[in-house]
């Protein structure tokens, strides 16, 4: 009997969604399980509209919508971290997670109305349910949040209407749109807290860690904005035009980016960042042995360089050779972990801004590099990679820094939260590092039995599910903060729900996968 993949995903994702109403049990967690069916019945219209080529905007093909999964991951990260400051008297960070899943329900609102408007015939059941989902989100949203927060909510709104316009025009076929919701609905949550703070410069200021990412984030952003614009007018693969592109990054790091982040934490980013790094012998020598990892990676990608060049023309690397780089990311990730959590946060955080800037010399082919990388990196292509942009290396480097990003040590005793909790920093690498490789390593090589309608098999998922086991058991060893109380059982549930996402999603897992599996650590 043939399965609709979309149907168990959607199941998958429904499931997640009615553990965390029961946890939870409030009002925003009944505007979940409301968002989420009305999320199911516009996913069946989108799909409709991507076969048709009927979607305004080229999507990334090949793949669903991906509607229930994205619309769902703001409005239950939002709700397990409000219970988390809840239970630590942090009353602020408890309004600030309220805003989160407000914030994530009306952005899924806004995709469910583009698809229903665009849909011809429209749809009267999909929209009448779609409506009654809108009414109650936007009844619970009165009724629990400020006139302040409401207006934050619509900040965040507008942002992601011009932002989406923005990158779903100048970067056709790169994203699904779930994807787009995901990653264009965080950017905009990021400039409207970074605009705000901005214009609270006196209670703003504070922790220097937690305000380098959203600073490196929109200044990133803007630049390639910038260039994007401005090469849409000019050419690009010059060495005038690349004299200006260095020249113009150089201005906007040290004439905008640096103040910037000084206003913030009241120094010199480059004093902080140097005590920051120096404070002891043992970030000195998790640099120098992250150093030599990335020195690894360099030669893997020269080695499958040189075979192409005395090979076949077409030659790609296999699945196994692209897993090479997750077992790399593993073992950068996991010292980092167990030794400086802070000073990983930080180094993410920077190879983060280092990978978006490598794209824009690849995407605009500056010299001199632009055409090398280009070469380099499409020996690591794959289908998801249809677009303009060579996203999967980026996607990785977040699935696996966005638990620790998003770690809520301000709502936690003593900074690190109990039972499962504990390893929510690990969500990642349990996720993306560990579980998706085996997957897909086993299953390409030794899987026989394939889940029915996908190309994955049982064989890679079983073996996903035991190898997480056996990492868990692993960081218990080495990791003396971790105390699971006996949640073991909870542990393996949740491992076990997020291998069949995996096994049944065609959006970008490494990103999706560790969110999904940190909403549920988390409960």
């Amino acid at each position: 009997m043939q399965i609709n993949p979309v149907l168990v995903e959607s199941a998958v994702v429904s499931a997640v969604v009615l553990c965390v109403h029961v946890a939870v049990w409030n009002q925003h967690s009944w505007c979940t399980v409301a968002l989420v069916i009305q999320a199911f019945y516009v996913q069946h219209k989108w799909d409709c509209l991507l076969k048709s080529g009927g979607a305004v905007f080229q999507f990334r093909p090949a793949a669903n919508s991906g509607i229930v999964p994205a619309s769902m991951v703001m409005p239950l990260v939002g709700l397990v971290l409000r219970v988390k400051c809840l239970e630590a008297g942090s009353v602020h960070l408890e309004r600030f997670s309220m805003v989160v899943t407000v914030s994530g329900m009306t952005l899924a609102l806004f995709l469910s109305l583009i698809a229903l408007g665009i849909t011809r015939p429209v749809p009267t059941n999909t929209g009448v349910i779609a409506g009654l989902a809108a009414s109650a989100i936007f009844y619970t949203a009165k009724q629990t949040l400020t006139v302040s927060e409401v207006i934050e909510v619509l900040e965040v709104l507008l942002i992601f209407v011009y932002l989406s316009l923005i990158v779903l025009y100048l970067l056709p076929r790169c994203f699904t749109p779930g994807e787009a919701l995901l990653v264009v609905g965080a950017i905009s949550f990021v400039v409207n807290q970074l605009i705000k703070r901005s214009l609270s410069l006196p209670e703003a200021k504070g922790e220097p860690v937690k305000y380098l990412l959203p600073v490196l984030v929109v200044g990133s952003l803007l630049l390639g904005v910038f260039f994007a614009l401005l090469f849409c007018f000019m050419e690009s693969e010059t060495w005038v035009s690349s004299l200006f592109f260095h020249t113009m990054t150089a201005v906007l790091g040290l004439g905008v980016i640096m103040p910037w982040l000084s206003l913030f934490i009241g120094r010199h980013p480059i004093t902080w960042l140097w005590d920051f790094v120096t404070l002891n012998d043992r970030r000195l020598g998790l640099i120098g042995y992250w150093v030599l990892l990335c020195a690894l990676a360099t030669c893997v990608v020269l080695q499958q360089n040189h075979q192409r060049q005395s090979g076949s023309k077409k030659h790609q690397a296999s699945t196994v050779v692209r897993k090479y780089f997750h077992l790399i990311v593993v073992a950068t990730f996991v010292p980092g972990l167990l030794y400086d959590r802070q000073l990983l946060h930080v180094a993410s955080v920077g190879c983060l801004a280092v990978f978006l800037f490598l794209e824009y010399v690849r995407y605009f082919r500056i010299k001199p590099l632009g055409q090398p990388l280009r070469q380099l990196l499409t020996l690591f292509l794959d289908e998801r990679d249809s677009g303009p942009l060579i996203l999967t290396h980026i996607y990785l480097l977040l699935g696996m820094a966005l638990p620790v990003w998003l770690f809520p040590d301000a709502c936690a005793p003593k900074g690190i939260l109990p039972g499962a909790g504990a390893l929510v920093p690990y969500a990642g690498v349990l996720a993306v590092g560990v579980g998706d490789t085996v997957a897909s390593v086993f299953g390409s090589t030794m899987g026989e039995i394939r889940w029915p309608g996908t190309k994955k098999t049982m064989e890679g998922t079983a073996t996903s599910v035991f190898a997480q086991i056996i990492a868990v058991a692993i960081f218990l060893i080495f990791d003396g903060s971790i105390n699971l109380n006996s949640t073991y059982s909870w542990i393996v549930g949740s491992i076990t729900l997020v291998a069949m996402l995996e096994a049944y999603t065609s959006q970008i897992d490494n990103l999706l996968l560790p969110l999904y599996l940190l909403i549920l650590l988390m409960l």
